[in-house]
């Protein structure tokens, strides 16, 4: 579900004093404004039963430039989820236009979110037959959690509506000649002004807690400041977060 990540965040910021929250949903696609509505509405309704003081609200982006109708001057995270199962592949552009448009507002850090074939690192640095043999063990080891998780009826059902669409996305994604991996890393080229930090305690505390609520077979894979959801050997989507390397320097 949309939005889940949040409630933790918002629990433990009521605990706080003059502490308010607001997110900024940043739609790509038009046609998906209403689900976010509907996801900002379970916001919100958590929000007051906690006792926090929020705010959610949305915006569309077609470029970069949108970002500048942000308000500043707050402490600002970016979370940024890409080559998700459950969304609309996100083409370069679209992801190259969040990460300038969020470097426009200084975010004090950046959570990816990636689905580990497509990690953003290592795609460009493999060749196709390589990416190829990954995507096979990737999509079967994906297969075989949903399997688990939905039922045969569910996993057929799913894998008709959205898995074959999904990997034929995947595999197009990857880039190809020398022209097409410049683009690849061109889009990601504002995290070389970032640098990856380790998760806290408490960050892997709750991912071991969820992961166990899946079920036998998944488990939480945490290494090189990378947070992954696994299942059995295989890494499905990892999480990753970034401040900005001056922070480092100033001791914050």
């Amino acid at each position: 579900m949309d939005g889940i990540q949040w409630p933790p965040l918002m629990a433990d910021l009521a605990q706080r004093n003059n502490v308010s929250l607001r997110i900024t949903a940043i739609v790509g696609d038009p046609e998906k404004a209403a689900l976010v509505q509907q996801t900002g509405r379970r916001l919100v309704e958590f929000a007051e039963s906690v006792g926090q003081t929020f705010r959610f609200d949305q915006m569309t982006m077609e470029k970069e430039e949108d970002f500048d109708k942000i308000e500043g001057g707050h402490t600002l995270i970016a979370n940024c989820m890409i080559h998700q199962l459950h969304l609309n592949d996100r083409n370069l552009l679209v992801v190259k236009n969040f990460l300038n448009g969020v470097s426009r507002l200084s975010p004090k850090l950046v959570v990816l979110v990636e689905e580990e074939l497509l990690n953003f690192a290592k795609v460009s640095s493999v060749s196709y037959v390589e990416f190829f043999h990954e995507a096979i063990q990737h999509y079967t080891a994906l297969s075989h959690s949903l399997q688990y998780s939905y039922g045969r009826v569910g996993f057929e059902l799913f894998q008709k509506d959205t898995m074959g669409l999904r990997i034929m996305d995947s595999v197009g994604s990857f880039p190809i000649g020398r022209e097409e991996k410049m683009s690849w890393e061109e889009s990601f080229s504002l995290l070389k002004n970032f640098k990856p930090i380790p998760m806290s305690a408490t960050n892997v505390s709750q991912a071991k807690l969820l992961a166990g609520l899946l079920g036998k077979g998944y488990w939480v894979q945490n290494e090189n400041s990378r947070l992954s959801l696994c299942w059995k050997s295989r890494p499905l989507t990892t999480a990753s977060s970034w401040i900005p390397r001056h922070a480092l320097g100033s001791g914050h």
